[in-house]
């Protein structure tokens, strides 16, 4: 036993020392980082150890504005993302002819360059000098005002991020949800459809219960994708966030690193671990409620 024991332990060895080097080491100096105060990047110094970094953090209103544009991102993009992918995937799932097609075209988003498609939102909303754009082009055409989507008040910025954050992850979410979907054993349906029983009844009975772990598995993750959002920020406001006023806690993180507001590793280390602990209670919350919920 002692021989394959040692032989296990030499086979995960490789694996252990890049979780180590890669994970755990990085995640330690972080905490180091943020318990060190006034921390100064060019003299590698500080001059105290404690929590004022957290409460910096805290109190600095972009990180709030990062932290509520982070929030309105994932309820918003969350549940509609999945729900959506949910209705895709049973309309694809009772499709036979062109199904593979469809499936297809449904998963070209999530093979595309994040920033590609930010600028392919950006001509579509943006109004310019030259054009109103085509969506406040459809606007007027039905009597309504038009909108600058890009540059203009906060609800229609925060709209178009989430739109484009749905078009972004819906992809990957209707590949989940149709495997899901074509693995349920086709005998339940076969009795259920002998009794009578109505399609809306076969589909909370059957359909969503036999499916229930890959849907808590994508809302699980939805959220982790949800909180990590940056570059889906950059792509559609460009690279100064906080002038636009649509930041979020990981492009905060970028700021205090390496953008205007750069050199101050301790205050991104701070905020870093801040979002550490959210995902982390939510998704402890999550496995939670999918183990009292999921038929596995």
């Amino acid at each position: 036993m002692k021989k394959y024991g040692l032989k296990a332990w030499l086979y995960l060895a490789p694996a252990v020392a890049f979780l180590g080097l890669f994970m755990v080491y990085p995640l330690i100096d972080v905490v180091v980082y943020s318990l060190e105060e006034g921390y100064n990047s060019a003299s590698q110094s500080y001059f105290g150890v404690g929590l004022y970094n957290f409460s910096y953090v805290l109190r600095d209103p972009y990180f709030l504005q990062a932290v509520k544009n982070t929030m309105i991102l994932v309820l918003i993009t969350v549940p509609v993302s999945t729900g959506l992918a949910l209705l895709i995937s049973l309309g694809l799932n009772s499709i036979k002819a062109l199904k593979k097609l469809y499936q297809t075209i449904y998963f070209l988003p999530y093979v595309t360059n994040t920033l590609a498609v930010g600028l392919v939102f950006m001509i579509l909303f943006k109004k310019t000098a030259y054009s109103d754009g085509l969506i406040n082009l459809l606007i007027h055409a039905f009597g309504g005002p038009t909108v600058d989507f890009i540059d203009g008040p906060y609800w229609a910025k925060i709209l178009v991020l989430s739109i484009y954050t749905v078009w972004i992850v819906l992809p990957f979410k209707i590949l989940i949800l149709t495997s899901a979907l074509a693995s349920v054993n086709p005998l339940y349906y076969s009795a259920a459809k002998v009794d009578g029983t109505s399609k809306r009844r076969i589909f909370w009975r059957i359909t969503l219960p036999m499916i229930s772990p890959m849907l808590f598995y994508l809302i699980i993750t939805g959220f982790i994708g949800a909180f990590k959002a940056y570059s889906d920020a950059v792509a559609l406001f460009g690279v100064d966030l906080n002038a636009a006023g649509m930041n979020t806690i990981v492009g905060y993180v970028y700021d205090m690193l390496y953008g205007n507001s750069g050199g101050y590793p301790s205050y991104a280390s701070a905020a870093a671990l801040i979002l550490f602990s959210i995902v982390f209670t939510i998704t402890c919350v999550n496995l939670l409620i999918s183990r009292k919920n999921a038929i596995v």
